[in-house]
């Protein structure tokens, strides 16, 4: 939305441009637009405030505490124009004010919906929360089309979450580009809740590095490099973080055959990366360990991909990326729990040295696997990491993987799968996933998807189901095989890897979910000392 001065009888009109309509409208008088116009570079900002829905069908919409008391500043006049402006402003749109103060250049009201909804029961999400999370971010991206360095943003009740639509809502992966979009810098309005402002800009923060190193090019995003960012990132925000980048020797001791047999495909070397946070002051305190999907590449090996989309398998380290991300937030937030977060990370490419559909490799608890198809190759590097993850105590496993087609088949984008031999792990997720909007849901582990992959010709297990149905069941099924923990649940995050328009404070591109999610996971699990 735009408002331009428009110079006529001798008095300002103002021209009001909106995502909704155009309409003219009469307000200031000369001598005070030009005195506005007179102010001082640092006085070039925008300034977002949210408005509720009215409660009634006939009544007035109402400000937030915020906007209220800028309404108050401006004599009411932001009221009064908003009234002349046009219809009710719907949940996420937005309008445009200029020249109302001499701190902002812009004013942008945001609809927020009604107030006090909370927790939708069929959505499986605060929507509170969600609201005001795109309607902030909506406003963060109008000021930001304007060029306006700086803006500060209404904290509309929830200061978290209004950081995070403002964070999540301006980010867009430009870092190859000569032209790149105007950077805004963003902060609280006001003084109201200051340490739910910064915790929400440190969650926004993690996973717009998750949406980084997805969104990087193969040929940027190397195993090798993958690992370095991750190593530089974590000795920037903590002391108490330990990381190995475990090589290929280090691999081979292991006995980490089914991980070998994907990576051996590519000439880029294979990496184990191996993160250890120690957030307890218990340092003998059992880790919750965090294992990601690390693909940095994935062709789909022999048995290849078509060509039509390949590009976005970029991301197939996706899972790695989320949990690296997750890692990299709990450390910032110093959250008094250990983590171990594991990521076996390489390519799964095509050549002489590649796995062939009917090979028969060696998991590192001895069990073997016929690989059927060599584009299940996820599973194959996650089992020795699920092998691994077990020598450490833990008390429960979590891993995320970019893993199945048939997850996003099944859930789209609207949630992740989580598969969990745990109800005490299930209930935290799915609570954690209420706050954050980024949402779960939980699938079957039946014994009748475990039939389909032992049923095996040649080895053990097979890497494909036995039948067509059911693939990500199937596939879970195939990591349970290499699980003997209580706890422990399999995310397949397929479905949430990228975003077209459905989360609306997401921009068009790789998503970094469930970062978030897993964050306010450990932070949970943090405070749960008894469950689990």
């Amino acid at each position: 939305m735009l408002l331009l001065p428009l110079l006529a009888r001798g008095r300002l009109l103002l021209l009001l441009r909106s995502n909704e309509l155009s309409v003219p409208m009469a307000a200031l008088s000369c001598t005070s637009a030009a005195s506005r116009a007179r102010k001082s570079p640092a006085g070039k900002q925008g300034l977002v405030l949210g408005l509720f829905a009215s409660e009634k069908e006939e009544g007035d919409p109402q400000f937030t505490n915020a906007g209220d008391a800028f309404d108050k500043v401006v004599s009411g006049k932001l009221r009064e124009l908003l009234a002349i402006s046009g219809p009710p402003l719907k949940k996420g749109k937005t309008r445009i004010f200029h020249g109302l103060h001499q701190d902002f250049s812009s004013i942008v009201v945001v609809g927020l919906g009604k107030k006090a909804v909370g927790v939708d029961e069929l959505e499986n999400w605060n929507e509170d929360k969600e609201n005001i999370r795109a309607a902030v971010a909506a406003g963060c991206r109008q000021v930001q089309d304007l060029e306006v360095p700086c803006v500060e943003v209404d904290p509309c009740g929830d200061a978290q979450a209004a950081a995070e639509g403002a964070i999540l809502g301006l980010f867009e992966y430009d870092e190859l580009k000569q032209k790149k979009k105007p950077v805004v810098d963003v902060q609280l309005h006001g003084s109201n809740g200051v340490d739910a402002w910064q915790k929400g800009l440190i969650y926004a923060k993690g996973q717009n590095l998750a949406r980084s190193l997805m969104e990087g090019p193969a040929n940027y995003i190397t195993p090798t490099k993958f690992a370095e960012i991750i190593e530089e990132r974590l000795r920037g925000v903590s002391s108490n973080v330990t990381v190995h980048k475990r090589d290929k020797c280090w691999i081979e001791t292991q006995e980490m055959g089914s991980f070998l047999s994907v990576a051996k495909g590519s000439d880029e070397p294979p990496v184990f990366l191996e993160v250890h946070y120690k957030g307890s002051s218990d340092a003998n305190e059992r880790p919750l360990v965090f294992v990601g999907k690390g693909i940095t590449f994935d062709s789909g090996g022999i048995s290849i991909k078509p060509s039509a989309n390949m590009d976005a398998m970029r991301a197939d380290m996706g899972g790695a990326a989320t949990i690296c991300s997750a890692i990299v937030t709990a450390a910032e937030l110093k959250l008094p729990i250990n983590i171990i977060g594991l990521t076996p990370l390489c390519e799964n490419m095509p050549s002489g040295k590649a796995n062939k559909p009917g090979d028969v490799v060696k998991a590192k608890n001895g069990k073997t696997i016929q690989v059927d198809n060599t584009d299940a190759e996820g599973r194959l590097v996650l089992a020795d990491a699920l092998c691994y993850a077990h020598s450490f105590n833990p008390r429960a496993i979590v891993d995320a993987a970019t893993l199945t087609g048939a997850m996003d088949i099944a859930l789209g984008s609207a949630a992740t799968g989580v598969f969990t031999n745990s109800r005490q792990l299930w209930n935290h997720l799915y609570e954690a996933s209420i706050l954050t909007g980024d949402r779960v849901w939980r699938m079957p582990l039946f014994e009748h998807y475990t039939k389909q992959i032992t049923d095996c010709q040649l080895a053990d297990l097979n890497n494909i189901g036995k039948y067509r149905s059911g693939g990500a069941c199937t596939a879970a099924a195939f990591l349970k095989e290499f699980v003997t923990v209580p706890h422990w649940a399999h995310l397949d995050i397929a479905g949430v890897m990228s975003n077209k328009d459905e989360v609306p404070y997401l921009r068009k591109g790789m998503a970094g979910r469930p970062t978030r999610t897993l964050v306010e996971f450990a932070t949970r699990l943090s405070q749960d000392k008894q469950s689990i």
